[in-house]
């Protein structure tokens, strides 16, 4: 019995050690960040804005990677088969994790299959229209729906803009068809073209043509207006009571990674993303820095999780 009791000790002491040698030596290869989406969407901008800074402070290059589909769930199950060995993160939405377990009767990982490295920013979706619909407010908006049949477009089943729409809907009393996408950007070329009239789209997508003229700005789905939008007012603030809807951007990495290596990684990307250059080219695409401890991330996935959870009961959201 001892002797079995002095075996399991040497091996926990040497797994222990083996850790500690590889959170020290890392990273000695290539890291790759997976971006569950399609190229043009809140975590594909901030990882560009951010990797030449990683590269420098790691001394090894930085791959962007893009999974997309299944609101973000394909390319989360494709890290969650990855080795654990801290060279492949995840780089999504927080709906990943507060929103897809509420909506998707059959998630291919576990929640457990991750934990938080930081809340690196934090962002609006906002409601365009195309010009040719002719609303220049969220009243108008509401006013056209109740005349007649509109459809909205959005970048995925059960994504940011998914559900701001669906929140925004259920308290406004309307409705509309959803057309989904596989991703913001393809969703904002539609409504560009006239194909879909409006959407709830990320603002790093659609704040460009919102500047150019070429979509109308009727609301963020935020608490607080957006930086880059002072004179878009919030949709409560535009009239529905009630209504906030506001996203985060976060880095995970697999639960059996060390936690020297996810602060390593951490560090690393607080300093990034508190450049002065890097701050200002996020506030220019509509975000907002936070770069959390992972324990605040952890937090707030929670909060955020029971929030979202309520909402989704509420209006009945569910995919297969």
């Amino acid at each position: 019995m001892y002797s079995l009791m002095k075996r399991c000790a040497l091996t926990a002491l040497f797994g222990l050690f083996a850790s500690l040698t590889m959170a020290q030596s890392w990273p000695q290869k290539p890291i790759k960040m997976v971006a569950p989406y399609p190229p043009g969407g809140p975590s594909d901008i901030v990882m560009r804005i951010v990797a030449d800074k990683l590269q420098l402070s790691l001394k090894q290059p930085i791959f962007i990677e893009n999974q997309s589909g299944a609101g973000g769930n394909i390319g989360a199950s494709y890290v969650a088969r990855s080795a654990p060995d801290g060279y492949t993160f995840l780089i999504a939405t927080d709906t990943i994790m507060t929103v897809n377990p509420h909506v998707y009767k059959n998630m291919p990982f576990k929640m457990d299959d991750f934990k938080a490295v930081s809340m690196l920013s934090s962002f609006s979706q906002t409601l365009v229209c195309n010009p040719s619909v002719d609303v220049k407010s969220v009243a108008e908006l509401i006013a056209k729906a109740k005349s007649g049949s509109m459809s909205y477009a959005s970048g995925g089943a059960g994504v940011p803009g998914h559900l701001s729409m669906e929140l925004f809907l259920s308290l406004s009393g309307i409705q509309m068809v959803h057309v989904p996408y596989k991703g913001p950007a393809p969703a904002a070329q539609d409504v560009l073209a006239g194909q879909v009239p409006c959407g709830f789209l990320a603002g790093p997508t659609v704040l460009p043509h919102i500047k150019a003229g070429k979509l109308v700005a009727l609301a963020v789905s935020g608490a607080a207006r957006s930086p880059s939008l002072p004179d878009v007012p919030t949709v409560g603030e535009a009239g529905v009571k009630g209504y906030d809807a506001d996203f985060s951007l976060v880095v995970f990495s697999l639960k059996q990674v060390p936690d020297e290596i996810v602060q390593k990684l951490r560090l690393a990307m607080v300093d990034a993303l508190r450049s002065s250059d890097a701050s200002e080219k996020l506030k220019s695409t509509d975000q907002i820095v936070i770069a959390s401890t992972s324990e605040e991330a952890t937090a707030k996935l929670n909060k955020d999780s029971a929030k979202w959870g309520s909402v989704i009961k509420l209006i009945g959201l569910g995919m297969d």
